[in-house]
């Protein structure tokens, strides 16, 4: 037995040492095909389908007015720009920033149970504002404002607890930094006008703007890096693949959005034909025609006209074209990134959570229709839209029949059975020449989108 004990000692070591090694599979920057690489890191952004994007700094005092007058243009966010705000001027809103009502768990549970799966949020906007204790600056929530509180931190730990994935917008461009601001000239009245670049921007990229997504994705477990701002005369597609390269080595599994480079083409999104660094393409408060082969990207949008909070925007989006926004872009494979502006408090306004709460309630009984699909296989139809998953498509009707009879136009495509997605009965259909035509009940089961599965 005293031979026989060590053996045995060492036996179960080895066995726990192997079942360790092939639990915990390579990474997924070892996989031997650059394609392969880019469908794992995709995989959990492309199921998730809708996320929330929130935009919140000192803009959300002044709340898209200074000195008793408007901002000239919807982006409350901009207004240290449109309304030629001085730096010293600007930093005083540091002071007034103490968003006592600011809950990090509040804001998560607004999002899940909305049905989103992931935030992005502004860790720095335009204006050079950091919600996070920055080690690079002193222009942050700990350093400049009595609230003195980690925002990102807070997010951090709430999105852990409910299981959300965090993400963190990053503007390139910044109107306080020295070394920055004069690339841009903050003049929108009299028409805006591009300078020839600031000559330290170089050193601004290298020594600040850098070590500080660094330092985000140290000190946070992010998993998307969303810029902004790449359009500025002094950022070079050099830098844009440099800084690509830069977060990808740190971590491959980070997804970093086109905005990183140069090539995107306006609010369209999409980057131009050529070598452009970036994961996901970008369009803004508009939606594709058609699906795009071979491409992933992601629909932002406001709910109102503005991302950051303005007092005066009242022009809300119905819940019915949030709903439909999101069948739509389901339908041609991206995703909806919409958008909430807290207050200064650091409440979300009433009436975006009235909307996400509708949202919400569709999306608990439809979310397998969003949910990891793909996009439609079928020319769009005038009654809805369709999305697709293995073995299945789910027909979302924004029209119902009054006839009581759906087309499907499916092409030679049969199905053997159909039903609605909330209930197992089947559906009487037959082929027909150009699909299937199908018998639905004679009252929609939802007023905004009612949705089938046909399998």
């Amino acid at each position: 037995m005293k031979r026989i004990f060590p053996i045995l000692i060492l036996a179960a070591f080895l066995a726990a040492f192997l079942a360790a090694c092939t639990s915990n599979p390579k990474p997924a920057d070892t996989v031997a095909t650059e394609e392969g690489t880019q469908a794992d890191k995709m995989e959990w952004w492309r199921d998730a389908r809708f996320g929330m994007f929130i935009h919140w700094g000192l803009y959300a005092i002044p709340a898209g007015e200074y000195q008793g007058e408007p901002t000239p243009h919807n982006n409350a966010e901009w207004i240290m720009d449109h309304m030629d705000i001085p730096i010293a001027e600007y930093e005083k809103f540091a002071g007034q920033f103490n968003p006592i009502s600011f809950d990090a768990d509040q804001w998560v549970s607004i999002a899940k149970d909305a049905g989103m799966k992931y935030i992005i949020i502004t860790s720095k906007h335009h204006d050079g504002f950091c919600l996070w204790d920055s080690e690079l600056s002193d222009y942050d929530v700990m350093d400049a404002t009595p609230f003195k509180r980690d925002i990102l931190e807070e997010l951090a730990e709430a999105c852990d607890k409910q299981g959300i994935t965090l993400g963190f917008y990053h503007s390139i461009m910044d109107w306080h930094h020295p070394q920055a601001q004069s690339i841009w000239e903050p003049n929108y009245n009299k028409g805006r006008k591009d300078t020839v670049g600031n000559p330290e921007f170089p050193l601004y990229f290298e020594n600040y703007l850098k070590p500080q997504v660094k330092e985000l994705m140290e000190k946070y477990p992010t998993r998307v890096i969303w810029f902004d701002g790449e359009w500025i005369p002094a950022y070079t597609t050099e830098m844009g693949k440099e800084m690509y390269d830069f977060i990808t080595e740190m971590d491959p599994e980070m997804i970093v959005n086109n905005r990183v480079d140069k090539g995107r083409q306006g609010m369209a999104g999409m980057n131009a034909n050529g070598n452009f660094a970036g994961d996901f393409g970008t369009p803004e408060q508009e939606i594709p025609d058609t699906g795009l082969e071979g491409e992933d990207w992601e629909s932002c949008m406001t709910m109102n006209d503005t991302w950051g909070f303005k007092k005066s925007d009242l022009n809300w989006k119905s819940d019915t074209v949030l709903i439909r926004n999101l069948v739509d872009i389901a339908s041609k494979g991206g995703n909806f990134l919409l958008n909430v502006g807290p207050t200064a408090e650091g409440l979300i306004p009433a009436a975006s959570i009235e909307r996400l709460m509708v949202m919400g309630n569709w999306m608990k009984l439809n979310g397998e229709a969003i949910y990891g699909t793909q996009a439609s296989p079928y020319a769009k139809p005038d009654w809805g839209r369709y999305t697709r998953k293995a073995g299945k498509v789910y027909v979302h009707v924004f029209h119902w029949p009054a006839d009581g009879k759906l087309l499907v136009e499916s092409g030679e495509q049969s199905f053997e059975t159909a039903h609605l997605l909330d209930g197992k009965e089947e559906l009487a259909m037959e082929r027909v020449t150009n699909g299937m035509l199908i018998d639905v009940p004679a009252a929609a089961p939802d007023g905004i989108a009612s949705v089938l599965v046909l399998e």
